[in-house]
């Protein structure tokens, strides 16, 4: 389920952000890295709900500094514009 819309999505249409066991967080395109994984939308529409609504820092159980926000949101937008440039 998508933290951004709360729609259910196959596995693979979502893109997992996770937090390492050493308190590190970032977007995990192989869905295979170590930690503690959350789901959203490739858009980032569903990121941003999901920041307003604090739907990472409840599903990791832990307040997120907004530089991380930032971190994600850059490593999200590098994803959309790698997916569009391969279409």
């Amino acid at each position: 389920m998508c933290l951004g819309c709360q729609e259910s999505h196959p596995k693979k249409e979502l893109i997992r952000i996770v937090r390492s066991p050493e308190g590190e967080y970032s977007v995990d395109t192989t869905g295979k890295k170590a930690g503690r994984g959350a789901y959203i939308c490739p858009k980032q529409e569903c990121f941003e709900a999901a920041r307003k609504s604090r739907g990472l820092e409840r599903s990791f159980k832990n307040a997120i500094d907004p530089a991380v926000y930032e971190a994600l949101a850059q490593q999200l937008q590098a994803l959309e514009v790698t997916a569009k440039t391969e279409e």
